[in-house]
């Protein structure tokens, strides 16, 4: 290696001669600042990197909160529903209970029988339209086979008619069907 020299310049400043620049030392010079920018460029990456996490994680806390609420309302909304459910039905069937109620006011004091029996028989419809209405329906039983997804058989009787037999041949207890859903069964008596 050769040593800086020192030359004076016209303005008498002391100006110190470098030796000339080697292509190896501009190659080292290149690479460093080659790695110096790909630091900086990382660098610039896990900053974007982090501020998008950031981002997703912000993004993710406020579904799952919002998601929550969205959970808590459903429930609360279902509680009321079941809380209120028979309200409507209850409204209508205190209807037929002030018509019952009047019934037998006034049947305290009938003298004739087929009045009674008209009151009673109006009442009985009403009761029956207000089910239907509803989406109950009684299920058919009589002269029918015996079907265990509607009907619950409390006994058998021996018929001599062979059409008879598995065939309910007397009604205990009327079933009935909310829509498709069976809500009581009928209980019946199969011949056998």
């Amino acid at each position: 290696m050769k040593k800086n020299k020192k030359v004076e310049s016209t303005d008498n400043k002391e100006v110190i001669d470098q030796e000339p620049i080697t292509q190896e030392q501009s190659n080292e010079a290149n690479e460093i600042e080659a790695e110096e920018n790909k630091e900086e460029s990382c660098i610039d990456e896990v900053a974007k990197m982090t501020e998008e996490a950031s981002k997703w994680q912000d993004k993710y806390t406020r579904l799952s909160a919002e998601f929550d609420n969205f959970r808590k309302r459903t429930l609360k909304e279902k509680m009321d529903l079941i809380e209120t459910a028979g309200e409507d039905i209850i409204k209508s069937v205190l209807v037929i209970m002030d018509d019952m109620d009047r019934a037998i006011e006034a049947n305290k004091k009938a003298e004739d029988i087929e009045v009674v029996r008209t009151g009673t028989e109006l009442i009985h419809k009403k009761l029956n339209d207000l089910l239907r209405n509803k989406g109950v329906q009684e299920i058919e039983a009589m002269g029918n086979e015996l079907d265990t997804d509607l009907h619950e058989a409390i006994a058998k009787f021996p018929v001599e008619d062979e059409d008879k037999k598995g065939k309910v041949i007397d009604v205990a207890e009327k079933g009935y069907k909310l829509k498709d859903k069976v809500v009581r069964y009928a209980k019946v008596v199969v011949g056998e």
